[in-house]
C-alpha cells in the first residue's frame, strides 16, 4: 500500500521534508516546483511508513486504499505522473534543517507587514534559523483577524485547504512573536517609523486589485470583480454590506483561472450543503434567494492555456444537480502534435470526458468556453448581456500561440458578470512599488531603490507582491525561505541598520497603542475566533464569521482587558 495526495493539496512541501525515501515529486529543489498543480507519491518506492500524511498541513494525504469517494481518481492521476516522470533510484535526500546563526547579542528585531501565509511563513522561517531567544517578530495587519487569503481567499466549502490556519497558529503562539492586528501601516505607522524600531522589515502584502476590463460598459451597474464577490461570501469585513445581483438565470464569469471556477462553483451549489462550510451567514442568506442556474466561464485562449488547475477542474464534476457543459468544437489545443506537459494534458483530458458528457435535464450548468473574449458589456442601467468575440490560436514568430479574434461574435443574456482576469498589489506609502508591474521591485526578496536600482538597507519583501499572483499556498513557503535566507546573509555582514535608540519593543507597543487605540493583540484574535467557533456550534457549522469590525474590536477588548 502507498499514500496518495488529493485535491486540497497546498504544496506546503512539509510531506516532502519528512518522507524517508524521498518518494515525493516535485520537491522545492525542482525546477517544476513553481508551477507544479500538486505534488504526487510514487505508489513504488512509498514504504508505508504514514510521515506525509502526519506532517500534511491540509489533510490531503490519504493511505491509496482509504481515499474518500470523491477523490479516488486521485489514484490514478497520482500514478500516471510517476509513468511519465520515473523516480530516480537511490536518491534520498539530506533532510537537514536549516543552519542556524550565531546568537546575537540583543534579539533581531523584525516587522513583518501582512499576515497570510507569505507573512506567516517568512516568521516561520525567521524562527528556526535564528536561536532561541535570538529573534523578535512584530507582525502587523490592517483587519482585526489574521491569515489574509487563507481566510478571505480560499473558497468556503475547501474545509481541508483552511485546516493550515492550525499550522498558522502554532507559529503565531511561539515566543517572541507579537500580533499587532487592525494596524495600517502607512496610515497608523509610517515605513520610516518600522524601521526605527526594527533591523529589518518585511513586506507581505499580498495583491489584492482586480485588473480591469477595458471594454465599453464595463463600468455598468452588475458588472463586479470576482475579488469583492469572494470577499463578500467569506466575510470580509470591507465587503459584508454589499449587494449583488442574483435574479437573473444567468451569470458570465470572465477569466478562467481557480478564483472563477470557485465562484462558478459556489454560484450553483446547493445553499443546504454549504451551511458545513464557513461562508459568511449574509452570504448564504441571498444564495437561497438566488435565481442564477447557469454560469458561463469565459477564457481567451484554449483549453491547453487555461489558467485553472486539474484539481478544481475535476471538483466541479462532484456538484450533486450541476451538469460541466463543454463544447468540443471549442477545444481546438493548437499544439500542432506537440508532447504537453502532465498537467496540461491531464486537464485537456478532463475537459473532453465533459464535452462527451450528456448534460441531465433541468439540472443547473457550468458551461465553460474557451477561445472566447468579451468585447463589451449590454444594457442601459445595468448589464443585461455580452457581447463576445470567438478566437483563434495563432502561433507567432516568438513560438507561442496567441489568441486572435476572428470576427465572429455572439450576444450572452446574463445579468451578472464578474470579472477574474488577474490580481495585482497597490502600493505601500514610503515603499517603492512599480505600478506598470502591480509588484513592490525587488531581487531576491530585496527591496529595491527605483532611483539607483540599489537594494533599501533592512527593507524586504516577499508573496504576491514580491513575485506577482502566481502558485498556491504553499508556494509562498519557499518564496519567504529565499527572502529571508537573503535577510540572514545581510544580518551576518553586519549590513542592517541598528533601531534608534529607544526604541524597544515596548516603545513600538506604546507607540501603536496611542496611534491605534483599537489595536488587536493575539489574545484579542484568540478570543475572536473561539467567539465565532461558538457560534458555528450553535448552529452546527464550523463558525460563523463575524463581519462587524467594531464588534471584532469590542470582544478582543474584553480578552485582552479583563475587567476585575
Amino acid at each position: 500500500m502507498s499514500f496518495v495526495v488529493t485535491q486540497p493539496c497546498c504544496n506546503d512541501a512539509a510531506c516532502v521534508q519528512v518522507c524517508p525515501v524521498n518518494c515525493i515529486r516535485p520537491t522545492p529543489d525542482d525546477p517544476d516546483f513553481r508551477s507544479t498543480e500538486m505534488l504526487y507519491i510514487d505508489p513504488q518506492t512509498c514504504i508505508d511508513c504514514g510521515a506525509c500524511m502526519e506532517a500534511c498541513p491540509v489533510e490531503a494525504i490519504h493511505p491509496e486504499d482509504e481515499l474518500p469517494d470523491d477523490q479516488l481518481r486521485y489514484r490514478e492521476i497520482n500514478a500516471e505522473y510517476f509513468r511519465r516522470h520515473p523516480l530516480d533510484a537511490g536518491t534520498v535526500p539530506d533532510h537537514r534543517p536549516p543552519v542556524k546563526v550565531p546568537k546575537p547579542d540583543s534579539p533581531l528585531r523584525v516587522a513583518v507587514v501582512g499576515s497570510g501565509p507569505a507573512g506567516v511563513y517568512a516568521a516561520a522561517e525567521l524562527m528556526a534559523r535564528m536561536p532561541s531567544g535570538g529573534i523578535d517578530i512584530e507582525m502587523f495587519d490592517r483587519l482585526p483577524t489574521p491569515w489574509g487569503l487563507v481566510r478571505a481567499g480560499v473558497a468556503p466549502d475547501h474545509l481541508g485547504t483552511k485546516a493550515i490556519t492550525e499550522v498558522f497558529r502554532r507559529i503565531a503562539a511561539k515566543p517572541g512573536f507579537r500580533f499587532h492586528l487592525n494596524v495600517e501601516i502607512g496610515r497608523h505607522l509610517t515605513h520610516d517609523e518600522l524601521l526605527a524600531h526594527h533591523h529589518a522589515v518585511i513586506y507581505a502584502v499580498g495583491a489584492l486589485e482586480d485588473r480591469k476590463l477595458d471594454i465599453p460598459g464595463a463600468d455598468l451597474p452588475g458588472s463586479v470583480a470576482a475579488t469583492e464577490f469572494v470577499a463578500w461570501y467569506n466575510g470580509h469585513p470591507d465587503y459584508a454590506n454589499r449587494a449583488f445581483d442574483l435574479t437573473g438565470e444567468r451569470a458570465v464569469i470572465v477569466g478562467n483561472g481557480n478564483v472563477a471556477l470557485d465562484v462558478a462553483r459556489l454560484l450553483v451549489s446547493d445553499p443546504d450543503g454549504l451551511v458545513r462550510s464557513d461562508m459568511a451567514e449574509h452570504a448564504l442568506d441571498a444564495l437561497r434567494q438566488s435565481n442564477i442556474r447557469e454560469v458561463v466561464v469565459l477564457g481567451r485562449r484554449g483549453v491547453a492555456q487555461a489558467a485553472y488547475t486539474t484539481p478544481e477542474l475535476l471538483a466541479l464534476g462532484r456538484l450533486p444537480g450541476v451538469d460541466v457543459v463543454v463544447d468540443p468544437r471549442e477545444l481546438d489545443l493548437g499544439l500542432g502534435g506537440e508532447d504537453l506537459p502532465f498537467s496540461t494534458d491531464l486537464k485537456t483530458r478532463v475537459a473532453l470526458e465533459y464535452a462527451d458528457s450528456t448534460p441531465t435535464p433541468g439540472d443547473k450548468r457550468i458551461v465553460l468556453r474557451y477561445l472566447a473574449s468579451p468585447v463589451r458589456l449590454l444594457g442601459a442601467d445595468r448589464v443585461q448581456g455580452v457581447e463576445i468575440v470567438h478566437n483563434e490560436l495563432v502561433r507567432t514568430e516568438h513560438g507561442t500561440l496567441e489568441a486572435r479574434p476572428t470576427g465572429t461574435t455572439e450576444i450572452l443574456d446574463a445579468g451578472l458578470v464578474l470579472r477574474s482576469i488577474g490580481y495585482r498589489g497597490t502600493a505601500v506609502p514610503g515603499v517603492p512599488f512599480d505600478a506598470s508591474a502591480g509588484r513592490i521591485p525587488n531581487i531576491d526578496g530585496r527591496v529595491l531603490d527605483p532611483d539607483t536600482g540599489a537594494a533599501l538597507v533592512g527593507v524586504y519583501t516577499t508573496g504576491w507582491v514580491k513575485r506577482g499572483p502566481s502558485g498556491v499556498i504553499g508556494t509562498n513557503k519557499l518564496c519567504a525561505q529565499n527572502t529571508v535566507a537573503a535577510l540572514i546573509d545581510d544580518m551576518l555582514a553586519d549590513r542592517l541598520p541598528q533601531p534608534e535608540s529607544g526604541r524597544d519593543r515596548d516603545a513600538l507597543s506604546a507607540l501603536v497603542v496611542e496611534r491605534c487605540p483599537e489595536v488587536v493583540d493575539g489574545k484579542g484574535w484568540l478570543a475572536i475566533d473561539a467567539a465565532e467557533r461558538k457560534g458555528g456550534r450553535d448552529r452546527g457549522r464550523p463558525r460563523v464569521k463575524i463581519t462587524d469590525t467594531a464588534e471584532m474590536v469590542d470582544i478582543a477588548r474584553a480578552a485582552m482587558h479583563p475587567v476585575g
